[in-house]
C-alpha cells in the first residue's frame, strides 16, 4: 500500500507520545527573560495557509499542506497535543516530499499506469469535494426541521413499561420469592440477594423503560397486563422464572429535535448526494458496449428511482 511505511512511522510516534509515563526527551528549559514591552505577552496571530514550516531541496511545505494531511483518516492522532502532533506531521511531510522528488527522478510518474492512478484518485478527489458542497447545501435549519416534523408526525404512540424483575432457575424459588416480596419485602434488596441476572441484579432489578416488543413474549405480555405496583407470580420464559414488579407506565415520549439531528443530517446528506448523481447520470451520454443489453438501453421504466 502507498506510503505504509510513513504512516506506521506516524502511528508509532504517536502511541509512543501517548503511553502513560513515557516523555519525549526535551532540552533543558532556561528561565524566560521578563517582558520588557507589551507586545512581549501578544498572543502570536495564527499562521496563514501559505506559511512556510519546512522545506525539502527547495520545495516548501505550508501550513495548508499540514492541513490537508491532518484530515486524512490514516493520521489521526487521539490524544497528542498540538505542537506534537505538528511535528509529526511535519516529520511525516518531509518523508512524503523526500520520496515523491526520488520517485519523479526515477521518472515513477511517466508511466501509464502511475496517470491511470493519478487519473483516478483526481477524479475521486474533486467527486468528494463536490459531494461535500452539496452536502453543506442541504442541510440547513428549515430542512432538519422538516424533516423532524415529518418524522414525528408519522410516529404512532407507543406504551412503556418501567418494571423490575427477578430470575431464577426454578418455579419453587420464584414462588418463594413472591411470596417474600407479597409479604413486605422490598423488591430491590430480594433482586440483590437472589435474581441469575447479571444486567439487573446490581439495580435491584431495574429494567428501566421497555416498549412490548423489546421483551419476549410471555415476559411482555405479563409486564403490559399489570398495574403500578404491582408483583406478578411466577412467570416461565426460555431464561427461566421471573418475577415482576411493575413500577410505572407511559406514552412513550417522543424524540426532541437534539435526539434526531444526526440521523436527520445523514438522512439530508445522502438524499441530496444520491440525487445529485441520479441527475448527473440522467443527463450524461453513457455508452457501455460490456454491458448487458437491457442494462445498456434501459427502458423508462427501469429509469425510474
Amino acid at each position: 500500500m502507498p506510503h505504509t511505511a510513513l504512516l506506521r512511522r506516524v502511528s508509532a510516534l504517536a502511541l509512543l507520545i501517548a503511553l502513560p509515563g513515557v516523555a519525549l526527551a526535551q532540552a533543558p528549559q532556561k528561565a524566560p527573560a521578563p517582558a520588557t514591552t507589551p507586545a512581549a505577552n501578544t498572543p502570536a496571530a495564527p499562521a496563514g495557509p501559505d506559511s512556510v514550516v519546512a522545506s525539502v531541496n527547495g520545495k516548501p511545505i505550508t501550513q495548508g499542506d499540514l492541513a490537508i494531511a491532518a484530515d486524512d483518516p490514516a493520521l489521526s492522532l487521539p490524544g497528542v497535543d498540538e505542537a506534537q502532533k505538528k511535528n509529526l506531521l511535519v516529520d511525516y511531510m518531509v518523508d512524503l516530499r523526500v520520496g515523491a522528488q526520488a520517485a519523479e527522478a526515477a521518472k515513477i510518474g511517466d508511466t501509464p499506469e502511475f496517470k491511470r492512478k493519478l487519473a483516478y484518485f483526481r477524479d475521486k478527489l474533486l467527486l468528494d469535494d463536490y459531494l461535500e458542497q452539496e452536502a453543506k447545501r442541504a442541510v440547513t435549519p428549515e430542512a432538519e426541521h422538516a424533516i423532524y416534523d415529518q418524522t414525528v408526525k408519522l410516529m404512532k404512540p407507543e406504551e412503556e413499561v418501567h418494571a423490575r424483575h427477578i430470575l431464577v432457575d426454578n418455579e419453587g424459588d420464584a414462588k418463594k420469592i413472591a411470596a417474600r416480596i407479597k409479604g413486605g419485602e422490598d423488591f430491590a434488596k430480594v433482586a440483590a440477594e437472589t435474581s441469575k441476572d447479571p444486567g439487573s441484579k446490581a439495580e435491584g432489578g431495574d429494567l428501566g423503560w421497555f416498549t412490548k416488543e423489546r421483551m419476549v413474549p410471555d415476559f411482555a405480555n405479563a409486564a403490559f397486563a399489570m398495574k403500578p405496583g404491582q408483583v406478578s407470580d411466577p412467570i416461565k420464559t426460555q431464561f427461566g422464572w421471573h418475577v415482576i414488579k411493575v413500577e410505572e407506565m407511559r406514552t412513550k415520549p417522543q424524540p426532541t429535535f437534539d435526539e434526531l439531528k444526526e440521523q436527520i443530517d445523514q438522512h439530508l446528506i445522502r438524499k441530496a448526494q444520491q440525487d445529485l448523481i441520479l441527475k448527473l447520470r440522467a443527463e450524461a451520454k453513457i455508452v457501455r458496449p460490456d454491458a448487458p443489453a437491457e442494462a445498456a438501453q434501459p427502458t423508462p421504466e427501469t429509469k425510474k428511482p
